[in-house]
């Protein structure tokens, strides 16, 4: 029952923005708290407000307010999920892996540059031996229909988060006797944010389906329904980052969810759940499922022209505060360890055709031009797939490993989730190979829904110890094909998609505990498809790193083997591929802009040289180019550039590491009040500390005026900055904030030029 009105209230002041020209637009303290009195909750989280009635049994929220402004169409269900009962009443029965297979899929026929190529219909045959009896719909606006009043808990797990915690089981008179529902509801000292997820136990003796959860399951008003995405929807997985906003844009809520994959769903309306399509999930009695979190974050302030652009509170919350609760709260994986950058990998015109020389080679070319880390993709594998070196190729691979080391560089392995019929995980586990089998390159996936998932890390984890490896790419997909067998985790095909990308994730933090210092990263292939989804929240907080979608050969020249000088070439086309490689990078980070960058990879600037295609203009333009997150990943072949490119690599590699050293500008970024990319004028971002001082990133399109007036919006208008250009080696002088944020510095640039301007203290 519900528990005598109280009230608790948590008293705090809002967090100033550290960046002095943004701090005067924003709106003013709010308090956090929950206060409970009657039948009425009000959830305060700074300028986001929340508040939940409960009226005879049905909960539901009936405003959610930005700085006093509604943002609801009228009140919300909350949560609503379908139960269907297994008739007759029991688990599931799932085959064997002994029993006959389906014939094996071969994943390299679905490549193609398709939405949902590798889409492999969830039948019905994956839940043999029992029947699902028709669904009962749960939805918490309803509660009273067959559930009793809600009770209610006030909790604070952390000395910065507070939880409300509404608790419910269903009443023994009815169908769905046995079930309980926990409603639970998260802020965050400081932060205008309100977190929340689901979690439901079956006490009751019977074997059951959820499906259609939709995690918390709202109507934005049409006034708060202007969408712009901070991460791509495409694919076939929804967008993790959603800004739902007023027409003017003076506030609004950024949606996110941290649902994996294509398994997540933000709909038009503001609703925030599962994809109908790919998930449901089965209890047995005892068994409880908690659902991933989703969360509003509010912005509010004025929208504020800039002599460049117009500022927004948008894109000042995600780069300011916003960042600062995913970092803080959320968690990301890549703060736990030194970015690996610049790097090279050995793709691009290697491929597998990879041995010990050409590693050598590699290696001494890259030491010189100052990369920090080679990765050898695939190809250093015995039988292309597995974790054991080819020793054809490298009959001593671990010298081979020494050599790299001994060059001052970090090494990287490609690896996958498939093994072949021979590698010790199948001998081991033979058990442990997804089912339906999934087969590419002789070999088959294997399941992350087994208990294959740790010996995955622990093999990860002795492969890096044996040969001081600190960098693994994770690579190709099965997860999308789902997994059901004996011995696994699922009890349906479709159930196996979620499970499999828990499993997945799971790994990503039992490698890390295993190895701390190594890198995990992810590939967009091995996420869910070929070609793949773009980054999410969920995937970042697990993996030290994410290859984005799609790759980019731009600029490359053939890549069916080595770089020849002699080989027919139009030089001319292939130096606007390589400008057109260096656009891509800037639009493809920017559109995942609602996610950290420095965690994420976009493959790949091309380090290659035909007959002068590599013009000392055009690797600038690569270095500032995926400066918008971190200088990664460099690709092609090496011994293609001339001595003059080895030395402009180094002067710029060298510059970036002092930068990066002296101001830590990698994991920095700032874009408000600026021209958003484009390739045709001018434009420009930060990657300032929140002193101001650090790199700011100037480029020039193919038009637009010879000077430019380059308003930095992120400095302390009472401070002093001395401004180095350094690529032109020239100082600009010194210029207070205030004359910094409106534009006094003015900088000439050549059509298609760059410049990294330095920002110091005086």
């Amino acid at each position: 029952m519900m528990k005598p009105a109280f009230c608790l209230l948590i008293g705090l002041s809002w967090p100033r923005p550290a960046l002095g020209w943004a701090a005067a637009v924003e709106d003013p303290p709010a308090p956090w708290g929950i206060v409970v009195q009657e039948n009425s909750l009000r959830i305060s989280a700074g300028i986001l407000q929340r508040q939940v009635q409960l009226d005879d049994g049905n909960v539901s929220t009936r405003h959610l307010t930005v700085a006093g402004t509604e943002c609801l169409a009228g009140p919300a269900r909350e949560f609503s999920f379908n139960v269907s009962f297994a008739e007759p009443n029991r688990r599931p029965q799932v085959p064997s892996f002994a029993q006959e297979q389906d014939q094996a899929i071969d994943t390299t026929r679905h490549f193609a540059p398709e939405t949902d190529s590798t889409r492999v219909a969830m039948g019905d045959d994956e839940s043999a031996g029992v029947r699902w009896l028709p669904p009962v719909a749960v939805e918490a606006a309803s509660w009273d229909r067959g559930f009793e009043p809600a009770d209610l808990q006030i909790t604070s797990p952390g000395g910065k988060r507070h939880r409300l915690t509404l608790q419910s089981r269903a009443r023994k008179d009815t169908s769905l006797e046995g079930l309980e529902v926990r409603l639970c509801y998260e802020i965050h000292d400081g932060y205008p944010v309100i977190r929340k997820w689901v979690e439901v136990t079956q006490h009751g003796p019977r074997w059951l389906k959820l499906d259609r959860l939709m995690i918390d399951d709202l109507e934005l008003a049409d006034s708060c329904r202007g969408r712009t995405l901070l991460t791509p929807e495409e694919r076939g997985a929804g967008s993790s980052v959603i800004a739902f906003g007023s027409r003017d844009g003076t506030y609004g809520l950024i949606a996110v969810s941290e649902v994996p994959s294509a398994l997540r769903e933000i709909r038009d309306s503001g609703t925030m759940g599962y994809a109908d399509s790919w998930f449901e999930w089965v209890l047995g009695p005892g068994e409880t499922f908690v659902s991933e979190p989703v969360f509003h974050f509010a912005f509010s302030g004025a929208v504020t022209p800039t002599v460049s652009a117009v500022s927004t509170p948008l894109d000042r919350a995600v780069e300011g505060p916003y960042f600062g609760f995913l970092r803080e709260h959320v968690g990301i994986a890549a703060d736990q360890r030194q970015i690996p950058a610049p790097q090279w990998c050995s793709w691009t015109h290697f491929k597998r055709d990879l041995n010990d020389a050409v590693v050598r080679e590699q290696a001494a070319l890259a030491a010189r031009c100052g990369f920090s880390l080679i990765l050898l993709d695939q190809g250093w594998q015995r039988g292309l797939v597995g974790t054991q070196p080819d020793v054809a190729k490298f009959p001593e691979f671990a010298a081979t490993c020494r050599y790299v080391r001994s060059l001052g560089l970090d090494l990287g392995l490609w690896v996958s989730c498939y093994r072949s019929e021979d590698s010790p995980d199948v001998q081991r586990m033979p058990e442990a190979r997804s089912r339906p089998l999934i087969r590419r390159d002789g070999g088959f996936g294997m399941s992350f829904a087994s208990p294959w998932r740790r010996s995955y890390a622990e093999d990860l984890a002795r492969v890096s110890r044996r040969y001081d490896v600190s960098y693994f790419k994770q690579d190709f997909t099965n997860l999308k094909f789902g997994d059901l067998a004996e011995g696994h985790d699922s009890r349906t095909r479709k159930e196996s998609l979620l499970r499999g990308l828990r499993g997945l994730l799971e790994a990503q933090d039992m490698l890390r505990e295993l190895r701390p210092g190594v890198t995990a990263e992810m590939t967009h292939e091995i996420y869910w498809g070929t070609p793949g989804v773009p980054c999410d929240v969920a995937a970042l907080k697990h993996a030290s790193a994410y290859h984005i979608p799609p790759n980019d050969y731009a600029g490359a020249g053939p890549t069916n083997g080595r770089v020849r000088q002699d080989q027919p070439a139009d030089v001319d086309p292939l130096r606007d591929q390589l400008r057109t490689g260096a656009w891509h990078a800037r639009q493809r980070l920017y559109a995942h802009r609602g996610l950290p960058l420095y965690a994420l990879e976009y493959y790949a600037a091309h380090a290659v040289n035909i007959r002068g295609s590599l013009t000392p203009e055009l690797l600038d333009r690569q270095i500032c180019s995926w400066l918008m997150g971190v200088p990664a990943v460099f690709a092609g072949d090496l011994a293609s550039l001339s001595d003059e490119n080895i030395a402009q690599y180094r002067q710029r590699f060298d510059l970036l590491k002092r930068l990066e050293q002296e101001h830590g500008i990698y994991r920095q970024l700032q874009f408000s009040g600026v021209p958003a990319p484009t390739d045709e004028d001018w434009h420009w971002w930060g990657k300032l500390t929140p002193e101001g001082t650090g790199a700011v990133i100037v480029l020039r399109g193919s038009g637009g005026a010879e000077e430019r007036a380059v308003n930095i919006p992120w400095v302390r208008p009472d401070w002093k900055y001395r401004v180095q250009a350094c690529l032109a080696e020239r100082d600009l002088g010194v210029f207070s904030g205030e004359s910094l944020q409106s534009g006094e510095l003015r900088l000439r640039l050549p059509p298609l030029g760059q410049e990294i301007l330095e920002l110091r203290l005086e």
